[in-house]
């Protein structure tokens, strides 16, 4: 027996702000914990620039290379196009390790935020005063973009425009008949990833079963429908939408469509790992297309 899944993130709401058009970020050298915003790393040139531009100031304090928690901050808080999206248009945005000597750690002192800490945000005016107060435990999208909605109105800034959002559920999948593809780990991923209007997946177990963690937009496509299609490309069964116990699977069991490919090693958004993922073996002229900032139709 498979599952598939479309789960929250490590909070207890099911929605979550992502994009809706699936366009790209263009490859990045980013480590995983900073996700695929484009950072500043000089305090004093940020304040410069956000006097001239009249953006505050986003400063991640991070550990990198960091723990468990720090990697999965950023993969899926500060790797979620929206999110990444709504820090460089609307601030300036600037990281700071908490880890490391020189400059950083003068930095880190100057703020008094702790060494060696989870990510902590904090959102600062051209003269690097806090324009909300400091807080800690901010670690999901939908979190985050409330206090940068918050600090662009304290500096008189438009807040961000509503995002399109993604939704998740789970189910497992139908048993596969003998030496189908999709009997491997994660398998699902391939058939769930090329369904228009699914954003991400992810291999993982629930409930003693293999699952897909499966991200997609509802505006795009209504749950009844993925459901449907689901079914038909026969890699579910059933539908859950609130559950617990969901534990990523390894590292070798993700996108396993990708091994062995031109495409294995290369950096990748989620939403790109997901989609050359689906079409890498069956339509890689169409993969292709993944690798830029405009998505294949």
């Amino acid at each position: 027996m498979r599952s598939f899944s479309i789960l929250p993130h490590a909070v207890s709401v099911l929605v979550v702000i992502v994009t809706g058009s699936l366009q790209m970020p263009s490859l990045a050298q980013n480590p995983v914990e900073v996700g695929k915003v484009s950072w500043g790393r000089d305090f004093d040139a940020a304040l410069a620039a956000s006097k001239a531009s009249g953006k505050p100031v986003f400063l991640l304090f991070q550990e990198v290379p960091g723990c468990a928690g720090c990697k999965q901050f950023g993969r899926d808080v500060l790797g979620d196009p929206a999110v990444v999206k709504a820090i460089e248009e609307n601030f300036t945005p600037l990281l700071i390790h908490n880890n490391k000597t020189g400059r950083d750690a003068e930095i880190l002192k100057r703020f008094n935020e702790p060494a060696w800490n989870f990510q902590v945000v904090r959102f600062l005016d051209s003269n690097g005063r806090d324009l909300i107060p400091r807080k800690d435990r901010v670690w999901d999208a939908t979190a985050l973009t409330a206090r940068m909605n918050a600090a662009l109105e304290k500096a008189g800034q438009p807040e961000i425009a509503a995002a399109r959002r993604t939704e998740r559920v789970a189910g497992p999948e139908a048993v596969l008949g003998e030496g189908d593809a999709l009997r491997t780990p994660g398998g699902g991923e391939m058939k769930l990833g090329g369904i228009d209007g699914v954003v991400r997946t992810e291999a993982g177990f629930l409930d003693g079963h293999e699952v897909t963690l499966v991200d997609y937009d509802p505006q795009t496509l209504p749950l009844e429908s993925l459901t449907r299609m689901a079914k038909e490309a026969g890699v579910a069964t059933k539908v859950y939408t609130r559950f617990n116990g969901y534990r990523r699977a390894p590292d070798s069991d993700q996108k396993r469509q990708l091994q062995g490919t031109k495409y294995d090693g290369l950096k990748l958004s989620h939403e790109q790992a997901t989609k050359l993922n689906a079409f890498a073996r069956t339509a890689p002229a169409k993969a292709d297309a993944y690798l830029s900032n405009q998505p294949a139709r």
